[in-house]
């Protein structure tokens, strides 16, 4: 999910006389819908430096809603639509844009464009391709396996976004350690920032009083992200904390329809059985994220995996202490007891402690709250994030080139 609100363009100027000419990259992805990678693709193109990287995004499908937060009226945006599972067109189309945008780079992201991207670009003479992991520890279908490896000779990195998806990779795929790169997310930290006033506001609008303890959490209905062990641990919290309320905001994936709907039930009847029904707010995909998470007093995230979750660094860059489980590269981006707390995966009645703990200290929260804020714009800034991958392609190109980027 993501805001609706006005974005800035994060655009800089463009290059002067005599600069290098910047290089011209493709971020090739199977949609923009709602959606962690989307969201960063979109994220990456606006903060890019233009002196360096001439962005632009090639969605495999006609759904995309995230195009209406690209800069310039969507002129960074084309799409070729993939017309069935096995659109095997999709390549030849895909090489024609690469070809006629001179693409240097091609940087794919989600399985379906990663095989397009390794297939396509020696088709149109693209010299650097680079794929992507944006999740670890999953179990991936054979035909994706095989698929993958069969192509291995074909792509020069993979950017993975946590350490953790970058093992897995090494484990799974038998890529060699110079072949992946971290890169973790970027958070936009002047659009997700302290704004009290609308936290309240939002809280007005649920009917929660100001001074309510607040847990939110936020994600799509998958079983990988707990909606279930956040709900055990809320039931945990109400013991220690009566007046406790909590925020579910997320909805079923459209791409597994039946399975996560189904999930998302299960949760609903959850709470119900756990009594929590008079202080759950069940809510839908919020276009106003900033507000829920200044709502919250703290965000919880007890996911059973994960890569680098979006959600734990906006909530950071609202300063908002988050709990999370300690999966993937979650120890990395919260510091322990510093700036938010990490527990074992599925152990609710740890994350319940460290909530009643934020909860019954209000001045330890705004420590927190505060550090985590530093910590995120500090760390995981979306320019940060941005010039690690400038850094890469420049690399990957001079390497393929023997020189440098200029053509």
């Amino acid at each position: 999910m993501t805001s609706t609100e006005t974005l800035s363009t994060g655009i800089q100027a463009p290059a002067a006389a005599g600069q290098a000419k910047p290089i011209s990259v493709c971020l090739l992805i199977s949609s923009l819908e709602f959606g962690g990678a989307e969201r960063q693709v979109v994220e990456m193109v606006r903060s890019f430096d233009r002196r360096k990287v001439k962005p632009i995004i090639c969605s495999l499908s006609s759904e995309v809603p995230l195009a209406r937060f690209l800069p310039g009226n969507r002129e960074d945006l084309s799409i070729v639509e993939k017309r069935g599972k096995y659109d095997f067109t999709t390549v030849f189309r895909v090489a024609r844009l690469l070809r006629r945008e001179r693409i240097d780079v091609v940087h794919a992201f989600l399985f379906d464009a990663e095989i397009v991207a390794r297939l396509a670009a020696p088709m149109a003479g693209v010299p650097v391709v680079i794929g992507s992991e944006r999740n670890t520890d999953y179990t991936r279908p054979r035909l994706h396996t095989i698929a993958l490896k069969s192509t291995q000779g074909m792509f020069d990195v993979i950017v993975a976004n946590s350490t953790s998806g970058k093992n897995f990779n090494m484990r799974t795929l038998g890529l060699a350690d110079s072949r992946i790169e971290v890169v973790h997310n970027g958070v936009d930290v002047e659009r997700f920032r302290p704004d009290r006033d609308s936290g309240l506001a939002f809280r007005e609008r649920l009917g929660i009083g100001p001074n309510t303890p607040l847990i939110g959490m936020v994600g799509s209905y998958k079983r990988q992200k707990g909606q279930d062990c956040f709900l055990r641990m809320a039931a945990q919290v109400r013991q220690e904390i009566p007046g406790a309320h909590f925020l579910l905001v997320g909805e079923p994936v459209r791409d597994d329809l039946e399975e996560t709907a189904r999930f998302q039930n299960e949760v609903q009847q959850l709470a119900a059985s756990l009594r929590l029904s008079d202080c759950c707010r069940f809510l839908g995909n919020q276009q106003d994220m900033k507000a829920v998470y200044n709502a919250c007093d703290v965000t919880a995230l007890l996911s059973r995996r994960e890569g680098t979750p979006n959600v734990v660094l906006e909530s950071m860059a609202c300063g908002v202490p988050v709990i999370a489980t300690d999966v993937a590269d979650n120890k990395l981006i919260i510091v322990n007891g510093k700036t938010g707390f990490v527990v074992p995966r599925e152990d609710s009645v740890a994350a319940a402690a460290c909530a009643t703990q934020i909860l019954s200290n209000p001045a330890f929260k705004k420590e927190l709250g505060e550090k985590a804020r530093r910590h995120a714009c500090e760390e995981f800034s979306l320019r940060v994030a941005a010039a690690k991958l400038e850094n890469i392609y420049t690399r990957c190109l001079q390497n393929k080139r023997g020189h440098g980027v200029e053509n």
